[in-house]
């Protein structure tokens, strides 16, 4: 099974981008986006063969999410948990029969860390809700999860220790999802790899030189460690700020 996660930065800028040639050039069974930025109606992707899954944002222009998945699923439900109302349209489950996959585009605590409290309860939440749904079957999270966990995710760890998304606590939060029984399919591959970024900013010459971050993920339930086959990072392909990450495994 081949799947494939890409925070798009506005699906519809992406596809004059040539997200589409994109998409069915890699034919992945799932393929999930975050930061749509667009309201329902506002794009028509003809998609042969892949249902869609849409999550809006109450506000314009702004976060949202979705899945195309050609695997039908048994069910679909957005927010997490008891917080089913969820305006920034941030999160979407799909339940197959062995498995969960949610699709997030975590928060992003601001430049200024204004909404580092807020990034932290969302953190709680959404570990609390993993670990119950991984009670029932084993879980597949990916999207733009905001942080960069280790130094070597990131180019320039030193000076970037306490910026939004390389935060102490930002970290811990991913250590201790880690450690509720998931893995970094990626660094579960290739633990010490080092220069494999997601994310890169549009500053001059910042994406050519490969100074990024590695901020989107595959994460998998630990009980699916064994099935995991590969992890890329798709980074010679443009139309976004970030790049897809792909996750081949052997999942029924």
């Amino acid at each position: 099974m081949k799947l494939i996660s890409w925070n798009v930065n506005g699906i519809r800028a992406c596809v004059k981008k040539g997200f589409l040639d994109y998409f069915r050039e890699m034919d992945a069974d799932i393929f999930c986006i975050q930061e749509t930025k667009l309201q329902e109606g506002q794009i028509e992707l003809e998609l042969n063969g892949y249902y869609q899954f849409w999550n809006y944002a109450h506000k314009k222009g702004y976060s949202g999410t979705a899945i195309f998945t050609k695997i039908k699923p048994l069910s679909v439900s957005y927010g997490v948990g008891e917080f089913q109302e969820e305006p920034e349209g941030r999160i979407i489950t799909l339940e197959f029969e062995s498995y969960y996959l949610v699709n997030v585009y975590t928060p992003n605590s601001q430049r200024d860390l204004a909404r580092l409290s807020y990034r932290l309860e969302w953190e709680d939440r959404l570990r609390e809700y993993l670990s119950t749904l991984d009670n029932i079957k084993p879980v597949i999270l990916c999207g733009d999860l905001n942080v960069a966990h280790q130094e070597i995710d990131l180019r320039n760890a030193k000076s970037n220790l306490g910026n939004s998304g390389f935060t102490i606590e930002e970290r811990g939060k991913m250590t201790d999802l880690l450690k509720s029984g998931f893995v970094d399919s990626f660094r579960w591959i290739y633990p010490e790899r080092a220069e494999a970024y997601s994310w890169w900013s549009y500053m001059n010459k910042v994406r050519e030189r490969n100074i990024g971050w590695r901020i989107d993920y595959f994460i998998v339930s630990s009980k699916l460690c064994s099935l995991i086959e590969d992890a890329e990072i798709h980074s010679h392909v443009l139309g976004s700020d970030h790049c897809p990450v792909l996750l081949k495994a052997a999942f029924a």
